[in-house]
Order: C-alpha cells, then sequence, then structure tokens
C-alpha cells in the first residue's frame, strides 16, 4: 500500500466515524431559540454571540447569528421521523403550516408520497430556511 492510500484511507476511517454538525442561519436570533427550542423541541446546549447550538439527537445543530442573508431555495435542514403524519399532524397543531410546492401533490397535511412510498413534508423557520421531514417506505 502506497503513502497516499494509508493517508487516503486514514482519512476516509476519520470522516465516517466522526458526527455531523449541521448549520444554519438566523437574522432573528430569538425568534430561532424561540422556534428551535420551544416549537420543535429541540435542546439549546449553549447560547453565544456566535450561534445558538441545539442538539436533535446525536446531531449538533449550529444557527449561526448572521446579520444578513438569503434562505436558500432548497432544503437547508430535515428529520427522518417514524411518522410523518403524526409529526405533520403535531407540526400544524402548534401552528406550523406545511410549506406547499406547486410542482408536485401533497396530502392535507403537506405529505409528498414518492412513486417508491417515502413520505416528504416541507415547513419554514422563522428566517424563511426551508426544512423537512422524512418517512422511508419500510
Amino acid at each position: 500500500m502506497t503513502s497516499g492510500e494509508i493517508v487516503a484511507k486514514t482519512i476516509c476511517a476519520m470522516f465516517s466515524n466522526a458526527s455531523v454538525i449541521a448549520f444554519t442561519a438566523t437574522t432573528q436570533p430569538e425568534a430561532a431559540k424561540a422556534f428551535y427550542r420551544d416549537r420543535l423541541g429541540l435542546t439549546l446546549v449553549e447560547e453565544s454571540p456566535y450561534a445558538l447550538v441545539f442538539r436533535s439527537g446525536a446531531t449538533m445543530l449550529r444557527v449561526q447569528r448572521v446579520g444578513a442573508f438569503e434562505p436558500h431555495p432548497f432544503t437547508a435542514l430535515g428529520w427522518d421521523v417514524p411518522d410523518i403524519r403524526a409529526t405533520a399532524a403535531a407540526l400544524a397543531e402548534a401552528g406550523i403550516e406545511p410549506m406547499r410546492v406547486a410542482s408536485i401533490e401533497q396530502d392535507a397535511l403537506g405529505i409528498w408520497w414518492t412513486p417508491n412510498g417515502d413520505g416528504v413534508a416541507w415547513f419554514k423557520d422563522p428566517d424563511g430556511n426551508t426544512l423537512s421531514l422524512t418517512q422511508f417506505a419500510a
């Protein structure tokens, strides 16, 4: 094995065993804190002048404080959920409206069912970041 192959194998082992940290941005830190902590139920683990840091399962979510930004026109962050209907209904009950996508057919809860049976629904955070729920077909 060459030294380059050894280095590549070492790097692959490091990344394949490392936890992922998710990032998004906010211009409204108080609204973001209330949304992610109080409405979605994530644990706030740190609040600094630079970011709000939440825990979602084993993933760290850093909501960066920024002066200005434009939300991406695509999904920024999503959750794999066991029961998308119950989760989407709970979001609706909490006043979090489903995002409607004109080019696809969604049910009353805003869920799009893919041809292979996966369910996907989208919603927005206070800064307009697109968030999603996915339930994979069994």
